[in-house]
């Protein structure tokens, strides 16, 4: 899909975010068609460059760097200084949404808050992410992902219970809740863009990762709202569903993912075990999840019996959802991944080209991911600021001053 084709053709993104949730907010509006204009430090960059290895062959780059900055232009500026200050005011006043993700309050000695970039463009949008939001107890305080996995009670649902061997609490092994706070932060910003629309009025966008992660406890969180019940670590199981979850094999592991009673039933005749799905212990989800470890052991029994394709071919031929359990490697290597285009690659600046996963939104048959890589340190910081009107002499001062 051509730029100009793309939803948000035409919107000026100002991305002065570094890490994770911020920056994949903007790389979720670069691949919607934003112009996105990364700040940077000059001489390091955002903090992710560095966070290596792996680092791409070829080039500086680490792949933590990759995974969040496709299709944005990077402008090193030092806004430290004052003459960096007036640089972003510079390019915010032209801007149509600003991201960022500083300490609360950590913008306004650089005149670059909410309030100061208003009086210079009042259509602004202004997204801000914290650890814990503008207003709380915890304000001051830093937010990091891991951290926020265990506040936000997220660890307490993932791993073994305590009473099996490698029990315990377990973060995700991405970063949930910087990935989950980009989303919500892309979905903010697309309705204030919706309501500018109608008001030609911007305005202040409050996300916090602890918020965020609170927010999608979904069913877990319900369950305890409605119960009262405190849940627990179930491993691979699932707290409202049976059978749902991961079984050993002959010869290595798959999930089963039942999901209601019929479904059962057919399981049932696929592993040569009918009279469980007529056994009143059994025979409905409600049941089963009630006399699960009752259950669960005769299934594991059953499907140790034979290899992981044997039940994969056996279940998907009468429709009970299943799967491997796959690494990586044959993640990429998956007829679906490969025909859903999910593995990009893009020419690179450094390296030549450069491997990426792909935005998995398609509209009208199309991918919208941005076609651009991720950029190289201060690639675009000379045709940003002669669209702003920075002469050559200009920027050679600047440039020997150390301000960009």
């Amino acid at each position: 899909m051509s730029t100009a084709a793309k939803p948000l053709a035409g919107i000026k993104v100002l991305d002065i975010s570094r890490v994770l949730a911020g920056p994949w907010c903007g790389q979720m509006l670069a691949d919607m068609g934003a112009e996105v204009i990364k700040i940077e430090r000059p001489q390091s960059g955002d903090d992710t460059r560095h966070w290596g290895p792996p680092w791409l062959s070829g080039s500086t780059e680490s792949a933590y760097y990759l995974c969040a900055n496709r299709g944005k232009r990077s402008v090193t500026v030092d806004m430290a200084k004052p003459e960096g200050q007036a640089l972003i005011k510079q390019l915010a006043a032209q801007s149509d949404v600003v991201l960022e993700n500083f300490k609360v309050g950590g913008l306004k000695k650089y005149g670059l808050d909410y309030a100061s970039l208003k009086a210079l463009n009042p259509g602004i949008i202004y997204c801000s992410i914290t650890g814990f939001g503008q207003e709380s107890p915890y304000a001051h305080r830093a937010g990091y992902d891991f951290m926020i996995q265990a506040m936000g009670g997220i660890m307490s649902l993932t791993g073994k219970p305590d009473s099996e061997p490698g029990g315990g609490p377990v973060k995700s092994g991405v970063a949930f809740t910087d990935i989950f706070t980009g989303l919500y932060a892309a979905n903010a910003v697309l309705a204030a863009l919706y309501q500018r629309r109608d008001t030609g009025e911007g305005c202040h966008i409050d996300l916090a990762l602890m918020d965020v992660q609170v927010g999608v406890l979904a069913n877990q969180a319900l369950n305890y709202l409605t119960s009262g019940q405190v849940p627990q670590r179930l491993g691979n199981a699932h707290p409202n569903i049976v059978p749902y979850q991961a079984f050993a094999t002959a010869d290595g592991h798959m999930i089963v993912a039942v999901g209601n009673d019929e479904q059962f039933k057919r399981f049932c005749q696929v592993i040569d075990q009918p009279q469980l799905a007529q056994d009143e212990r059994f025979a409905t989800n409600g049941s089963r999840v009630q006399h699960r470890e009752t259950l669960v052991p005769v299934l594991e029994l059953a499907l140790a019996s034979q290899p992981t394709d044997t039940w994969l071919s056996a279940f998907e031929a009468v429709g009970v959802p299943c799967g491997p359990i796959n690494t990586l490697d044959r993640v990429f290597d998956d007829p679906h991944v490969k025909a859903r285009g999910l593995k990009q690659t893009l020419p690179h600046r450094q390296a030549g080209e450069v491997h990426l996963v792909a935005n998995p939104i398609r509209i009208n048959g199309e991918s919208i991911s941005a076609q651009t890589a991720p950029p190289t340190l201060g690639e675009h910081t000379d045709s940003v600021l002669d669209a702003i009107g920075i002469t050559d002499e200009q920027r050679i001062a600047l440039r020997q001053a150390g301000i960009i």
